[in-house]
């Protein structure tokens, strides 16, 4: 048995379980670790169909979203929000739950 690469079984978990993915970018996001984020972009665009069809989708140039999910990538909103999309995702806001103070 050989063993697959980790991007390659994270993209299959991903197909498999949209909802995961949906729930580990929330995790990510509220961590604060882009570094993290960029990593679980790439292996979500191989779930959608790889570089290319994400870069059609997004109307992007798949050079430009390989450097921007590179590990030294540093993405614009207008890019990451055309990838997401692509991928049938959005950015969102949400404010954040403060403890209750009890008088």
């Amino acid at each position: 048995m050989r063993d697959r690469p980790h991007d390659d079984a994270m993209a299959e978990v991903f197909r498999k379980d949209p909802a995961y993915a949906v729930t580990l970018l929330n995790d990510i996001l509220e961590d604060g670790d882009q570094g993290e984020l960029l990593i679980a972009l790439r292996q979500m665009t191989k779930a959608f169909g790889g570089i290319s069809r994400v870069a059609e989708q997004a109307q992007l140039n798949g050079t430009h979203i390989y450097r921007t999910l590179s590990a030294d990538g540093n993405p614009e909103i207008r890019s990451l929000t055309a990838i997401l999309k692509a991928m049938g995702l959005r950015l969102a806001v949400q404010p954040i739950q403060m403890p209750v103070a009890h008088a």
